[in-house]
C-alpha cells in the first residue's frame, strides 16, 4: 500500500500511510485506538475508497474499490466483531457468498464435508453441522479464521484475534498461523497484547493519528520502544497499583452454581481491595458473577453483604445492594453506542434528575461533567456519540455509568479487551484510585499480566470451581496455569 490518504468530514483518517507485507511473514500493525489502523485494513479490504494511494498485490496494481474486489485480489479479512450468521450451521457460514451448487440447490451435503475437513486439518473440535449460535464466542472465533482460510488467501488481516479465545486456542491459532506463513501466505496482525509479538511477529508497523510512525524488526526492537512509539512519550508505569491487605470482608459467596458453567463457587472479597478471578475460557467466572448481579440462573448458593444474607433475583436488587456490573462484551451487553454520552452515564441514576415528566439538565450535565473530568474520557462534548468514540474511550463511559449508582462493588468482566495501550493504563490508574476510596473490585481476566500486577488476590477457577486462592506475593503465571488445568 503507497501513500495512501482517507478523510471523513472532519477528520483526516490516513495521511499518506504505506505498508509492505512480504510473502510468508506476520506483520504487526500496531497503534492505539483512533491510531488509523481500521482505517486503513478497511481500505485494503475494500471497504473504504481511498482518497488517494495505490495498492500492488504481487507487483501487481490493482484497483480494489468493493469486498469482492478484495476478496478476487486474494485479501480475507477476519474483522474484530465477528461477522457470521448465528442460526446458520458452521459449514454454511464458511462457505457463505460462494455456495457450493448441484445444479439450482445448495449442495449442503457437499458444503458439510469440505467445512469438516477443514475443521478437523486446524484440530477444531466442532461439527460443520452445528449451528453457530450454539458455539462459544471462542469457537466461533475460530470459525472465522477457518472461513478465511477456506478462501485460498494470499494476504489474511486478523483483527484482534485473540481478544475473546484460551489461552490453548491462542497456542491452536498460532499453529494455523505457522501454517499459513509455510505456505507464503502474508499475514497482517492487528493486537494490542505486546506479549504475542514476540510469539508470532516478525516485523511491526506502528500508527499514530492517522500516519505512520515506522517500521520495525521484532527481534530488534523493545515492548517500550513500540509502546513510545504508539503512543508519543514513554509509559514510565504500565500498571499502577498500591498493594493492600484490604479491610473487612464486604461480600461472600456461598456454594454459587447457575446449574451449567458455575458448579460450586466459594469466595469472599475484602472492602477497597481488587480480587482477581483466573482461569481458562468456560471455566465459569462470568456466569458467577451473572448469578451475582442477578443476571444468570441462580440455582443454589447464598450471598451475603456486610455479614447479612441478600436475596438477588434481579440486576435491581443487586443495585439496591451496591454491586455494579462492566460487562465483558460492552457493545452487545452494555453501551448504547447510537445514543450520547450523557445519556449512557446516566440511564441507571435518573431518578436523581428526573421528577415525573421534568428533567433537571443541569444537574445530569453535573453527573456526566464529573466523570468525563473523573475517567479522563476524551471527547468534544456531552453530547458525542459513543459508537463514535474510541474503545478505550466507550469502556471508561461504561465505567463510569457504573460508578455514577455509588457502588460498593464493582464487577469488572475483562476490563481492557479491546483497548490500546494508553487506555489500558488509564483504566490501571483508576482502578487503583478507586481501591483507595473503598471501592471493591472484583476482576475478571484472561490476561494473566492484567491478573498478576493488578490483584491484591487471585481466585483461580477449574471447570466451574475456584480451586485455589494466591495472595499477591504467591501470584505467578505458573501457579495460576497449575491451578487453572487442576
Amino acid at each position: 500500500m503507497k501513500h495512501i490518504t482517507k478523510t471523513f468530514p472532519g477528520v483526516k483518517a490516513l495521511s499518506d500511510v504505506s505498508l509492505e507485507v512480504k510473502a510468508g511473514e506476520v506483520h504487526a500493525l500496531l497503534g492505539e485506538n483512533g491510531a488509523g489502523k481500521s482505517t486503513l485494513i478497511k481500505v485494503l479490504g475494500g471497504i473504504y475508497h481511498a482518497d488517494s494511494g495505490e495498492i500492488y498485490i504481487n507487483g501487481e496494481k490493482k484497483e480494489i474499490n468493493s469486498v469482492p474486489d478484495a476478496e478476487k485480489s486474494g485479501i480475507a479479512i477476519i474483522h474484530q466483531e465477528l461477522v457470521l450468521v448465528p442460526y446458520m450451521t458452521v459449514a454454511e457460514n464458511i462457505f457463505l457468498g460462494r455456495e457450493i451448487m448441484k445444479g439450482k440447490f445448495v449442495n449442503r451435503k457437499e458444503m458439510e464435508k469440505r467445512a469438516q475437513a477443514l475443521l478437523d486439518e486446524y484440530h477444531m473440535h466442532v461439527s460443520a453441522s452445528d449451528l453457530l449460535v450454539n458455539l462459544t464466542i471462542a469457537q466461533q472465533q475460530m470459525v472465522e479464521i477457518v472461513k478465511a482460510v477456506s478462501t485460498d488467501s494470499k494476504i489474511i488481516v486478523m483483527d484482534e484475534p485473540t481478544s475473546s479465545i484460551s489461552d490453548n486456542e491462542v497456542e491452536q491459532l498460532f499453529g494455523i498461523i505457522r501454517n499459513l506463513t509455510s505456505r507464503g501466505v502474508g499475514i497482517i496482525y492487528i493486537s494490542h497484547k505486546m506479549s504475542e509479538l514476540q510469539q508470532i511477529c516478525d516485523r511491526v508497523t506502528v500508527m499514530r493519528d492517522g500516519t505512520k510512525v515506522g517500521t520495525k524488526e521484532v527481534k530488534t526492537t523493545s515492548n517500550d520502544e513500540l509502546i513510545a512509539m504508539m503512543v508519543g512519550r514513554t509509559l514510565t508505569s504500565y500498571y499502577t497499583r498500591d498493594f493492600q491487605t484490604g479491610g473487612d470482608v464486604i461480600l461472600r459467596a456461598e456454594h454459587i452454581s447457575d446449574g451449567d458453567m458455575a458448579k460450586d463457587v466459594t469466595f469472599e472479597a475484602r472492602k477497597g481491595e481488587i480480587l482477581g478471578f483466573a482461569g481458562l475460557v468456560g471455566a465459569g467466572r462470568s456466569e458467577t458473577m451473572r448469578v451475582i448481579f442477578g443476571l444468570g440462573k441462580h440455582r443454589s448458593g447464598k450471598v451475603y453483604i456486610d455479614g447479612k444474607e441478600v436475596k438477588i433475583n434481579s440486576p435491581v436488587d443487586a443495585m439496591k445492594n451496591g454491586i455494579a456490573l462492566v460487562p465483558e462484551d460492552r457493545k452487545l451487553d452494555g453501551l448504547y453506542m447510537v445514543q450520547d454520552i450523557a445519556y449512557n452515564t446516566t440511564i441507571e441514576v435518573l431518578e436523581t434528575f428526573m421528577h415525573g415528566m421534568n428533567v433537571d439538565q443541569k444537574k445530569e450535565e453535573e453527573i456526566t461533567q464529573k466523570y468525563i473530568d473523573m475517567l479522563s474520557i476524551k471527547t468534544p462534548s456531552q453530547e458525542q456519540k459513543v459508537g463514535n468514540l474510541s474503545g478505550g474511550n466507550q469502556q471508561k463511559v461504561m465505567i463510569a455509568r457504573w460508578l455514577a449508582t455509588n457502588p460498593k462493588i464493582l464487577i469488572l468482566d475483562e476490563p481492557t479487551r479491546g483497548v490500546d495501550v494508553g487506555a489500558k493504563a488509564e483504566i490501571y490508574a483508576i482502578m487503583n484510585e478507586l481501591t483507595k476510596h473503598g471501592l471493591t473490585i472484583l476482576m475478571i481476566s484472561s490476561e494473566l499480566p492484567e491478573i498478576i500486577n493488578m490483584s491484591d488476590r487471585v481466585y483461580v477457577f477449574s471447570e466451574g470451581i475456584v480451586t485455589g486462592c494466591l495472595d499477591h506475593s504467591e501470584v505467578s503465571q505458573e501457579a495460576i496455569m497449575k491451578l487453572a488445568a487442576s
